[in-house]
């Protein structure tokens, strides 16, 4: 196998047939790569909790890269070249969105339909914030107000207008999917954060992984109770973050009975 690509948490290897492994990592970061560990066993249960998610997905009807997993830490997938963004939607306000918008206050649930934000993935500038312009992309600072005066940078568009409009539909169908797949138990998803790849058929679907890094999961709505990797963020206790890893890995799996 051809090793694709290595990041933080995930090695991509090439199966020359159309098809990728993606193989998980016991890593896990924080602030663009800043806090940095290893906890045993996360890589399997990133890669349980994704297949759950992606399987729920595909029975939805959505189209994504996965095909199935393999063992417990190999996913076999559809080759993608990625788009290198971030799209983040939320339903609730908090985290970053706040500084963004502070006339918005912590844990208020946001009015449809959800705003969809893209983000460059740049760890070097923090993934900053893009808005389109009618002669191409504007990146911002991620934790601050948007506005024409503190622009990065203005980039060529990678994405054409009618590309933007089916990611952001996508990204509003796949929450809407998990938001009810979570709160028939009793879990609230606050936001969520998605990748897109094109296939080699040129097909655009949602890839890359969903695990406990790529949302925010409050049961009972309750920020307190938080099961996601925002408890690392906070406190860096690495066998609290684990629990909560187990749990919602053993709570995917119950998107198969849904």
């Amino acid at each position: 196998m051809q090793k694709l690509a290595e990041g933080k948490t995930k090695i991509i290897y090439d199966l020359g047939d159309g098809t990728v492994e993606i193989v998980s990592k016991d890593d896990i970061t924080a602030g663009d790569g800043f806090q940095h560990d290893v906890i045993t066993g996360k890589a399997e249960l990133a890669t349980r909790t994704t297949a759950n998610v992606f399987e729920l997905l595909n029975r939805s009807g959505i189209a994504t890269h996965f095909i199935k997993r393999l063992d417990s830490l190999r996913l076999l997938c559809k080759r993608c070249q990625m788009i290198p963004l971030e799209v983040v939607i939320r339903g609730t306000a908090t985290g970053s969105y706040l500084k963004r918008n502070p006339q918005a206050s912590e844990g208020q649930d946001l009015d449809a339909p959800l705003p969809v934000e893209f983000f460059i993935k740049d760890d070097s500038r923090h993934d900053p914030i893009v808005t389109f312009g009618p002669k191409g992309w504007q990146l911002h600072p991620p934790k601050e107000p948007v506005s024409d005066e503190n622009v990065i940078e203005e980039i060529e568009s990678l994405l054409a207008p009618a590309e933007i409009e089916e990611i952001t539909k996508i990204t509003r169908r796949v929450f809407d999917v998990l938001f009810t797949a979570w709160a028939r138990l009793d879990i609230k998803l606050v936001d969520l954060k998605l990748e897109f790849g094109r296939t080699d058929e040129g097909d655009l679907v949602v890839a890359d992984v969903i695990d406990n890094d790529s949302w925010r999961i409050w049961p009972g709505g309750d920020k307190t109770r938080q099961l996601d990797k925002q408890v690392y963020r906070d406190t860096r206790d690495l066998e609290n973050t684990r629990s909560r890893y187990v749990l919602v890995a053993e709570l995917t799996d119950r998107f198969a009975e849904l």
